[in-house]
């Protein structure tokens, strides 16, 4: 299946002021940026036709694959001037550079990518900015399971804070850690159909007007995954990942330690 990256967002919570701030999925884990590792994840299950939308920072995106060096993350035999590659990680790839606006909601993204889907009846969609070891493979086929129009992947709530039960005399009866609540959040991880697009209005929002209306009709999935699931939202989640990567904890990079998958065809 085709996927769909969002990547034309202004990341706000990564700028550092500068007018031409690294766009958050160029933010670099490791020796590779955000993106690279999203999109090494779906070619391990077999998915490498990818459509990426662009907006603010489409330069660093584009710079990065026009001049890609393989040599950085792959091992090679060096004779003279000439260089063997052992193996590669993109040459076998498809990717679709598409300017979807730099004000544009991820909706209105999607819909801007629409032609280039060539009508594929299912399709992955990502934020390219969230990493996790989940099996695409069995996501996809839960989806199809499912009979639903779309499926999202959930996942546990992330957040360090704590929740406070008080009484009307102001006594607080009970502190709970988000962590620990019965709820699931939106993981960023997508399987849609192309009957998406029609519950997505002009400029309109992915989540709120497709999946909100698909829920209302009993009819998005949604695939709960309890193990490795982590954000780059902001410069402190990024660095976590950068320092995991150093130290050899890199539950996301399923290529790397077996995990079933589709690497060649």
């Amino acid at each position: 299946m085709k996927v769909v990256l969002f990547c034309g967002g202004y990341g706000m919570r990564m700028r550092n002021g500068s007018d031409d701030a690294i766009p958050k999925p160029m933010q670099m884990v490791g020796p590779r940026p955000l993106i690279w590792h999203v999109m090494r994840y779906y070619a391990h299950y077999g998915h490498k036709d990818f459509i990426l939308c662009l907006g603010y920072g489409a330069s660093h995106i584009k710079d990065f694959f026009l001049n890609y060096e393989e040599a950085e993350s792959n091992d090679f035999v060096m004779r003279g001037d000439k260089i063997e590659l052992l193996q590669t990680d993109i040459s076998d790839w498809s990717i679709s550079f598409v300017d979807t606006g730099v004000e544009s909601a991820i909706g209105e993204r999607l819909r801007r990518v629409r032609d280039h889907l060539d009508g594929d009846e299912y399709f992955l969609a990502n934020y390219a900015d969230v990493l996790t070891d989940a099996p695409m493979d069995e996501v996809v086929e839960k989806f199809h399971a499912s009979g639903a129009a779309a499926s999202m992947m959930i996942v546990p709530p992330q957040s360090s804070f704590h929740c406070v039960d008080i009484a009307e005399s102001g006594a607080v009866t009970q502190i709970t850690p988000v962590s620990r609540l019965p709820i699931w959040e939106n993981g960023g991880f997508f399987v849609l159909s192309q009957e998406v697009f029609d519950l997505l209005p002009p400029g309109g929002d992915l989540v709120e007007d497709a999946c909100g209306a698909l829920a209302k009709q009993g009819r998005l999935f949604g695939y709960k995954h309890a193990g490795f699931w982590k954000p780059a939202d902001t410069f402190k989640e990024r660095a976590e990942l950068d320092a995991s990567y150093y130290k050899g904890i890199r539950p996301w990079m399923v290529w790397e330690h077996g995990d079933k998958g589709a690497e060649t065809g």
